[in-house]
């Protein structure tokens, strides 16, 4: 039996709507999946909840930014479970990066997004004639949006076009890694996903490695080297955590080995989606500098050095800040998280599998055995010159 205590509420009608709510909220069953290991996710959800609740008059359009394998999808699915029950209308559209580059990518999701809100099957002709039909769907319809992964300006203007045009009290929430797009299109506030604490980190991978929230005594050692490794990315937790989960110790042992010489090809995968989203050859390249020369180089400093081999290094600089590939410290370091600079390191090692045929030179034994086999076989051309 069910009930609820009403006696804080200041009405009768303020209490039937309390009561209404909640009837709703467990007769909707839209429900988005998420995680089964919610670490630290009720936190998240409830700043994200705060700052559309701030906006108290109007529509609210709320980015979530973060780099990638943070967790913004599966905040940004918990904070439409929260509030679904307000809606009558909603859509989530996920994967939009992905889904754009194929055939009919930007019109099957204007479809979808009609058939969402509508419920009915709404042939879209072509993007503008769908941006036609969305902008007068959201002028009419206060609605709960959810685009997932949005990598230009572009989607943006073709699923939600003009934000004056969203009706009141609707919601459009937009998770990115490139903190510009949330900008252009003029969000109302922007939720930034920081990484796991250590605690967090070591109680989330203990969930997908061992099934219970702290590790046992035997592999707490390991656990914690895996936590450092991963520097408090979910993505990365989650990851280890599920491929040493029923593995013996000496297992965890080999694995950890081999992520020192090796990255894992799951998360690479991951992260290496936001360095080919790079619009030109410069901006990867400058990734690929800090990566292997400047982290924890002052910025001042390095943007002398880049701009001393004729690059744009002050805009090129900001590009790379805004999709969450670097960071500024406080101190005006320039700074990366450690599965980045990896990923980028990797990308280098594997232009060739000489260190004399690649394009930098990120450690220091490799410079040396160049320089040493450099040097050693210019001085015997110049002995069997002389000769």
């Amino acid at each position: 039996m069910s009930f609820w205590v009403i006696f804080s509420c200041r009405n009768e009608n303020d209490a039937m709507k309390n009561i209404v709510g909640e009837v709703l909220k467990r007769l909707d069953r839209t429900y988005l999946p998420i995680t089964n290991f919610p670490v630290r996710l009720q936190s998240q959800v409830q700043k994200g909840i705060d700052l559309i609740r701030n906006k108290k008059i109007g529509s609210c359009i709320l980015g979530i930014w973060g780099m990638g394998g943070i967790g913004k999808t599966t905040i940004a699915k918990s904070i439409c479970n929260e509030i679904r029950h307000e809606f009558k209308y909603k859509s989530y559209l996920a994967n939009i990066r992905e889904a754009w580059g194929g055939g009919r990518g930007p019109v099957d999701l204007q479809e979808q997004l009609l058939s969402d809100i509508l419920k009915t099957k709404n042939k879209v002709h072509s993007t503008d004639w769908g941006k036609g039909m969305i902008k007068e769907m959201l002028c009419t319809k206060k609605v709960l949006v959810l685009l997932d992964d949005v990598s230009s300006v572009e989607q943006l203007n073709d699923l939600c076009g003009n934000r004056d045009a969203i009706g009141e009290g609707s919601v459009i929430i937009i998770t990115t890694r490139n903190v510009r797009l949330l900008r252009e299109i003029g969000v109302d506030c922007v939720h930034r996903v920081e990484k796991m604490n250590e605690l967090e980190s070591l109680e989330l991978f203990s969930w997908h490695a061992l099934r219970r929230a702290d590790p046992c005594r035997d592999l707490f050692e390991l656990s914690q080297e895996v936590v450092t490794y991963c520097g408090g990315l979910p993505l990365a937790l989650e990851v280890l955590g599920s491929y040493l989960y029923k593995r013996r110790k000496e297992e965890w042992e080999s694995v950890l080995s081999k992520l020192k010489e090796i990255p894992n090809d799951k998360i690479q995968e991951k992260l290496r989606i936001s360095y080919d989203g790079l619009e030109d050859d410069q901006q990867k390249g400058i990734f690929l500098d800090i990566c292997c020369f400047f982290i924890g180089k002052d910025r001042a400093y390095v943007t002398e050095i880049l701009k001393g081999c004729g690059l744009y290094a002050e805009i090129e600089l900001t590009v790379l800040v805004e999709r969450s590939l670097i960071k500024v410290e406080k101190n005006n370091k320039l700074g990366t998280h450690d599965l980045l600079r990896d990923m980028g390191r990797e990308i280098v090692r594997q232009s060739s599998p000489l260190p004399q045929h690649r394009s930098r030179l990120c450690f220091h034994n490799h410079v040396l055995d160049v320089l040493t086999e450099h040097t050693v076989r210019t001085f015997s051309n110049y002995f069997e010159l002389s000769v």
